[in-house]
């Protein structure tokens, strides 16, 4: 199950910046994870200044 980045992000890029994958992009109000591409590493929502990302 791929993790989500819900609507509590800022748009800081820093989930971007840390997936090894690269499956993190941005979207049109926000970053975006591709579930196809996720690996559930979760070191996105470990990195993510305002707790936006969580598996679902």
């Amino acid at each position: 199950m791929a993790y989500k980045i819900s609507s509590d992000c800022v748009s800081c890029g820093a989930c971007a910046a840390q997936c090894p994958v690269e499956a993190i992009e941005q979207g049109d109000t926000q970053y975006q994870i591709n579930a196809e591409k996720c690996v559930d590493c979760g070191s996105c929502a470990d990195t993510c200044p305002v707790s936006a990302i969580s598996k679902d």
